[in-house]
């Protein structure tokens, strides 16, 4: 598997794992526009997404797996905050056909390590949907501790949906 920060010329493949994956991550993202997926969006959005990465404001992974140019996994620190708070959300998807092989827990780790060393954060934050039991083991498993239950918390496929907030605390602080 490899791990980079996504860029302009992954729009295609960007575009490939979000269409192939769509049924898969409809219960756990937000209702998106017809054509959202496509690669002539991607493209701008990961240029602005290239430039909050130089500013310091996220990082996006992306995970590949052994088939070159087939995106298996994201995985996102956003809302990233310098100062007093030091923190960041992280938020994550597997292609389904990867479910279970540890894809997650590698890229997370990834972004955990990026997070605390390079970022040098003290707080990454992760939210899930209570029904999502492969979220709460993921997260449990990653070191997440839960913090709170939040009520209508996310618009998602198409509803306002409760969320169980967690957090993670760089044990270097």
């Amino acid at each position: 598997m490899q791990i980079k920060l996504a860029a302009e010329e992954d729009a295609v493949f960007l575009s490939d794992y979000y269409l192939d994956n769509a049924a898969h991550l409809k219960a756990w993202e937000r209702t998106t526009e017809k054509g959202f997926h496509d690669v002539d969006e991607w493209k701008p959005r990961l240029k602005l997404r290239r430039k909050e990465q130089e500013e310091g404001r996220s990082a996006y992974f992306i995970a590949y797996g052994e088939e070159p140019r087939k995106i298996i996994g994201s995985c996102s620190l956003t809302g990233i905050t310098q100062g007093a708070f030091m923190a960041c959300f992280m938020g994550y998807s597997v292609a389904k056909s990867c479910e279970g092989q540890g894809v997650m827990t590698k890229l997370c780790q990834h972004a955990i390590a990026y997070a605390f060393t390079e970022l040098q954060l003290n707080r990454i934050m992760a939210n899930y949907m209570p029904s999502n039991a492969r979220s709460e083991k993921l997260l449990t498993n990653l070191g997440f501790v839960k913090e709170g239950f939040a009520k209508k918390y996310l618009f998602i496929n198409g509803r306002w949906e409760d969320h169980i907030m967690t957090s993670l605390l760089n044990p270097n602080n």
